[in-house]
């Protein structure tokens, strides 16, 4: 018998199950924050289960999922052994969690509904289509041996919940608690290239105390504003600095800082007392978080420093570690890349990506992983994280056939 064939016959045979499937799980909303997503993952529970699957469900506790910042995270893992079940453990994580739609959408964000080929959801590029594409790929596995297929090992399909706030109680979570320890995973992309490394993230929330009064006597108080606007200064004027800081990763630039959220103010005639700004920092994968830190701390510091009355608190949100590849993830890209460019009769690049995910946790646990799944060549074409987020639905297709038949290969 012929694997790539018989999965490639059974993807095809049900690729309008498998797009209902996807429909499915776009339909239940799963917005982070505010990060209620234990029914996201109930729903992709049951419709695990209707097909046959054991789901395990790995709830995070309450209290420490509210410290988090969000509201319900419940994991899942399904384990699918082949032959002996001797051979590797080879994971397939996607991420169920989304950023909120926001504004400017042509099409319902939680209605799956389809045009011209492609799917419109919110998460129906960033990462929902890679449950539908991992569930899939383990089914036709699951088809090639029932057909002959000599295949040894265990495929292990992760479902988490927090991607969008780090990672540490999705893949964090299920590793702490050693749950699972597989030899290979890949992880939740969305992109015909294979991603082999991507940048690391420092996000802080600063906040500028000052004293509050009243608007028509602004000398009797300390403008935390006028402060804030020192601080936005020197971060924005940091930045001809770090464009001229080159990374040696192919599709990899430079590093960035932005501030993407600022609240303060009482009132409209009261000089304000209190600003917070949240900001991002991005890390090449060349450069230590420890050093970064200092020195976004020192820029912070120095902006303010003698200004009478003003006081600055500078808390950590995040320190997410860049991905850098391991040795043993050759195997993973060879594979990916030979059916890859069969499937879709074009060369498929391993590269590196600006963006962070939560496939870095695998890496830091010293387990080879890369980031592969439907998608376009470009992260813009896909709108992901902005209004009308699409999926190309033959794309769902291909790329659920390159996954299935480069973990066949594997178990091989």
């Amino acid at each position: 018998m012929n694997t790539e064939s018989t999965i490639a016959q059974f993807i095809d045979q049900h690729h309008a199950e498998q797009i209902e499937f996807l429909r499915e799980i776009v339909r239940v909303p799963s917005d982070t924050p505010p990060g209620n997503n234990a029914p996201a993952s109930e729903k992709a529970a049951e419709l695990l289960a209707k097909k046959g699957f054991s789901v395990e469900r790995f709830v995070v506790p309450s209290e420490r999922v509210r410290d988090y910042g969000m509201q319900s995270i419940t994991n899942l893992i399904v384990r699918q052994k082949f032959g002996a079940g001797t051979g590797p453990t080879i994971a397939l994580n996607a991420h169920g969690d989304v950023v909120p739609p926001g504004d400017g959408w042509s099409f319902d964000p939680y209605g799956g509904e389809i045009k011209d080929g492609r799917m419109y959801a919110r998460g129906v590029a960033v990462s929902k289509s890679d449950i539908a594409s991992s569930t899939y790929a383990i089914e036709a596995l699951k088809a090639a041996e029932k057909a002959g297929a000599k295949l040894n090992g265990t495929v292990e399909l992760h479902l988490t919940y927090d991607e969008e706030f780090g990672g540490l109680l999705g893949p964090g979570y299920l590793l702490e608690q050693k749950v699972t320890k597989p030899d290979y995973v890949i992880g939740a992309s969305f992109s015909y290239a294979i991603v082999t490394a991507h940048n690391g993230c420092l996000q802080f929330e600063v906040t500028v105390h000052g004293t509050a009064t009243h608007g028509s006597m602004p000398e009797t108080g300390h403008d935390a504003l006028q402060a804030a606007n020192a601080i936005l200064n020197a971060i924005y004027g940091k930045l001809p600095d770090l464009q001229k800081i080159k990374s040696k990763v192919a599709g990899i630039g430079s590093p960035t800082m932005i501030v993407g959220r600022i609240e303060g103010g009482t009132n409209t005639n009261v000089v304000p007392g209190k600003v917070v700004l949240k900001m991002d920092r991005r890390m090449i994968p060349e450069e230590d978080p420890a050093t970064v830190e200092a020195e976004v701390r020192a820029i912070i510091q120095g902006a303010v420093a003698g200004r009478a009355g003003i006081r600055v608190e500078i808390k950590r949100l995040l320190l997410a570690n860049a991905l850098k590849p391991l040795p043993g993830n050759a195997k993973l890209v060879a594979a990916l890349q030979a059916h890859g460019e069969r499937v879709f009769g074009e060369p498929i690049p391993a590269v590196g990506v600006p963006l962070y995910t939560d496939a870095r946790l695998y890496g830091e646990a010293g387990i080879p992983v890369v980031l592969y799944g439907a998608g376009p060549r470009t992260v813009m074409e896909s709108n992901a994280k902005r209004a009308d987020e699409n999926l190309v639905l033959e794309d769902l297709r291909k790329a659920t056939q390159v996954v299935a038949c480069a973990v066949a290969e594997l178990l091989s």
